[in-house]
């Protein structure tokens, strides 16, 4: 996205009514947070009346109780000022939150139901900053934007008609100043809202840069890295500076401006109010002088503050634009089907099946299989050859070009996602564990398996005692991506995942690489368990490991070259041959 794109309108009004379509489960709270305002602008106008009352009036005729009265009616104003300026900061508040929290639900349940291929394109770090900081510039629309500029405009109109009223020669000469104030305030605005679009887009170029680093310390420590990754995060840091000091030179111009501005104001009013009153145009002026210092702080605070609160509401539409560019991506799989299996056998087949992750470059190339309910079956090849893509394809994680997959000889689409994705379970070689207990990364918090269940399960594959021996038991912390076990630990975690959501289809992949000796050992035993009268599609690097597999499937540049039990390809002398024979003498001479 271009920032000529991201910046659009000066004001974009249809977004700003697509904003504020999300208060309308708010209604009762949006309309108090109005009256609200209008009654503080009230208050707040009121008090420069009583002072020009009691200058002219209770000063003047040295009128005791009419003083105290004013005094009195002045301090009721002020508490009234005082307890709506409450009633707004927490409702508007209570409004930028409850909507936010609205899009942000709304904005998690659209992302976990983009494809695969949104997220292989989009930066982590960026989508962090949409539901996290764009929310909350949102949320400040209302809090600190929208309500606040209403409620100081009605400050500023009260303040104008109530000088025209008192004194319009005075209030003539104010209103001349205004010009001067407007014209610098709207090139303000213009500025801050392209430097406003800068900053947000070095804030997601520091979050991305910084949380790719994070969690790839270790190949930045192992491949000494530190000084190279300090100087491109110092050159990253300088933009994000830059961008930010780009509205602090702004505000310098503009704030200054405005206080020359008003300072001048004051001075005329001062010297044509005592003209007036030197020369007796008729009335006696020094209660309207002073009135209108205060009718001016009314008049010219409030249109900084405009400026200032134009800012936020700037930055927030600036924020809602982004955000909802992500509600608005069409990038699901579509969730059309219709068929809801409680019980499925696992026969599997691949009809033709064409794909690729980018358009017109193929990555499967009429791939043609059939797997029997209960049978395990092996996909072998060389990497990139398209064996994991099968698996994706299988979980509908990517829509197939042309062909079909069928399960129990029903269509894929023709499946609610919901359903197919109950019967399938998978174990991936990089396995992903939340920062949670060690119960709770293998149910996923899934109310339906208890810890008894679990335990069960543990003891039937062989991992109970490792999982006992760790601090805690089952109730053990993994931290963050569970950092605190090694690889063979988190296979077996995964392992045993799969296992306690008894799938009727069992994937494997690459689920015995890169471990130790004892874990695999371990690893094999729970294999064995858990592919046991189910269908199961193992994707293997060790060709060791699949020698029992039922079927083995031999993949070769996004095609299947050979189809047949371990000795029945390694009779044909093709290429699963190659494959295993170039295996089994690296492991010799090794």
């Amino acid at each position: 996205m271009s920032k000529k794109d991201d910046v659009g309108k000066a004001f974009d009004f249809r977004l700003f009514k697509r904003v504020f379509s999300r208060t309308r489960p708010y209604r009762g709270i949006f309309w108090l947070v109005a009256i609200v305002a209008i009654l503080s602008a009230a208050f707040a106008i009121g008090i420069p009346l009583l002072v020009k009352t009691i200058i002219n009036e209770s000063l003047e005729n040295k009128d005791s109780g009419q003083l105290l009265q004013n005094v009195l009616y002045m301090l009721a104003f002020l508490l009234g000022q005082v307890t709506t300026q409450l009633l707004f900061n927490y409702y508007a508040n209570l409004l930028g939150e409850s909507v936010i929290r609205d899009i942000r639900i709304n904005l998690f349940e659209k992302m976990t139901s983009f494809k695969m291929t949104y997220f292989d394109n989009s930066s982590i770090g960026v989508l962090v900053t949409r539901a996290v900081a764009d929310m909350q510039r949102i949320g400040e629309i209302f809090s600190q934007g929208f309500f606040m500029i209403v409620a100081d405009a009605l400050k500023m109109l009260s303040a104008a008609i109530i000088m025209v009223v008192i004194n319009w020669k005075l209030a003539l000469i104010v209103f001349a100043i205004m010009p001067i104030i407007l014209i610098a305030t709207r090139l303000f605005q213009q500025a801050m809202k392209v430097a406003f679009v800068e900053v947000r887009a070095q804030v997601s170029n520091l979050n991305s840069f910084v949380q790719e680093r994070i969690a790839g310390m270790k190949i930045v420590q192992l491949f000494n890295r530190e000084e190279i990754e300090k100087e491109k995060f110092r050159v990253i840091n300088e933009k994000h500076q830059n961008a930010w000091l780009k509205t602090v030179w702004y505000n310098s111009i503009f704030f200054p401006i405005a206080e020359i501005s008003n300072s001048i104001g004051i001075g005329l009013v001062v010297y044509f109010g005592v003209i007036q009153n030197i020369e007796n145009v008729g009335m006696d002026n020094k209660g309207a002088i002073v009135a209108f210092f205060f009718l001016m702080d009314l008049l010219f605070r409030p249109l900084r503050q405009i400026a200032d609160k134009f800012n936020t509401l700037q930055m927030g539409m600036v924020a809602a634009n982004r955000v909802f560019k992500i509600l608005d991506t069409d990038s699901h799989i579509d969730d059309n089907g219709t068929v809801e299996k409680e019980d499925v056998k696992g026969d599997i087949e691949f009809k033709d099946v064409r794909f690729g992750y980018v358009p017109d470059e193929e990555v499967l190339h009429g791939i043609s299989f059939k797997v029997k309910a209960g049978e395990t079956v092996a996909i072998v090849g060389a990497t990139g050859a398209g064996k994991s893509t099968i698996i994706n394809l299988l979980n509908r994680f990517y829509e197939i070009s042309s062909g079909k997959i069928l399960v129990d000889d029903v269509c894929l689409d023709d499946y609610t996602l919901r359903s197919l994705r109950s019967h399938i379970a998978i174990v991936l070689q990089d396995v992903f564990l939340f920062a949670d207990t060690i119960a709770h990364n293998i149910s996923l918090r899934d109310e339906s398996i208890t810890t008894e269940q679990i335990e069960a399960a543990a003891k039937q594959i062989g991992v109970h005692e490792f999982i006992s021996s760790l601090p805690g038991g089952y109730q053990y912390n993994v931290k963050e991506r569970g950092t605190m076990l090694s690889s063979g630990q988190r296979q077996l975690i995964a392992f045993l995942r799969a296992y306690v959501s008894n799938p009727s289809i069992l994937i494997l992949d690459e689920a015995t690489s890169s471990v130790d000796t004892y874990s695999e050992q371990l690893i094999q035993q729970a294999t064995d368990k858990i592919t046991e009268g189910r269908t199961s599609i193992i994707i293997a690097h060790r060709l060791a490991t699949i020698k029992k597999a039922d079927k083995i499937i031999v993949m070769d540049a996004g095609k299947i070259v050979e189809i047949g039990t371990h000795k029945e390809l390694l009779k044909k002398g093709g290429y699963y041959n190659d494959l295993y024979t170039a295996q089994f003498l690296a492991e010799e001479v090794a």
